[in-house]
């Protein structure tokens, strides 16, 4: 991921989830930054596998969860997480082009930020779920954490209804 992008092309990171809205906002790049997304710098795809939380598994299992049942729980995390890529790489080829996806484990707002940095993104896109203030305030806003904490500027995009 350390290769050289030429200095008049930017390199953009499109993050994703399984939500409606990331994969609108990844064909929304793909269709009105085909300027900003080429071989000389492919698009960056990437998605976080949560932190499994086992305490669900607790209290039916009269205590903690056993450690096959929280690698199996993080084992199928993964295969959603690589099917996901898989799936933003379909969409990527169908527009010509080029995709380099990462998954990362971690709470996904920060992990993002980390990847910013990390990987020397010049511009974030993701994409909006559309939340009320209510669900904001209690699931917490991916996209508004990354606006004011990632190191590039982030692009939000909503989906037009």
């Amino acid at each position: 991921m350390e290769e050289e992008v030429p200095a008049n092309k930017k390199k953009v990171m499109v993050a994703i989830d399984e939500s409606e809205c990331s994969h609108y906002a990844l064909e929304w790049a793909l269709e009105k930054l085909p300027d900003c997304i080429s071989s000389s710098a492919p698009l960056v795809v990437f998605t976080v596998q949560p932190i499994s939380n086992t305490s669900f598994i607790s209290v039916p299992s009269r205590g903690s969860a056993s450690l096959e049942l929280i690698k199996s729980v993080q084992e199928h995390r993964k295969k959603i997480s690589l099917a996901l890529l898989e799936q933003a790489k379909e969409i990527c080829s169908k527009h010509g082009a080029v995709a380099e996806t990462i998954t990362e484990v971690g709470d996904p707002k920060e992990v993002i930020c980390e990847a910013v940095e990390k990987f020397k993104i010049d511009l974030l896109i993701l994409g909006n779920h559309g939340r009320g203030a209510l669900q904001r305030a209690f699931l917490g806003s991916v996209s508004n954490y990354c606006m004011q904490h990632a190191k590039c500027p982030v692009l939000v995009v909503k989906k037009q209804t």
